[in-house]
């Protein structure tokens, strides 16, 4: 059986690692104009609505974390390319942001984005904590 063009396609998806996928990403929002991260945007506030006073009753749960960068470990090259993929800052904002660890990445983004962005970062070797 011949492989399609989405069997190929999947094919060398499977073999990119974390930051290609995370340019590819980043290369298919600003080439079509939309973003990843609208979904998670929408269902969050859907879903503290949902949780109504129960949330109340037993105290607010946290919705928005900050994802901070402990420490950018030994590959600091490969956790500025991470960092700079996530937050679009240029070469030089990025390094210095590396290089002040502890620093926030992002701030102010729902758990799913947190976890996401702390996988990456730890993947390309930094400490991260989410707050």
């Amino acid at each position: 059986m011949a492989a399609t063009g989405v069997d190929k396609v999947f094919d060398e998806l499977g073999k990119m690692s974390v930051l290609d996928l995370v340019e590819l990403k980043k290369k298919i929002e600003d080439e079509w104009g939309i973003t990843a991260a609208a979904p998670v945007a929408v269902a969050a506030p859907g879903a503290a609505a949902a949780a109504g006073d129960g949330a109340a009753a037993g105290g607010e749960e946290q919705s928005e974390f900050d994802v901070v960068l402990t420490n950018a470990g030994d590959k600091k090259i490969q956790v500025i390319k991470v960092v700079r993929a996530i937050t679009s800052l240029g070469l030089k904002e990025a390094k210095d942001l590396v290089d002040g660890a502890p620093s926030p990445v992002k701030e102010g983004v729902a758990r799913e984005e947190a976890e996401s962005i702390k996988s990456q970062l730890e993947e390309a070797g930094g400490a991260v904590e989410i707050k």
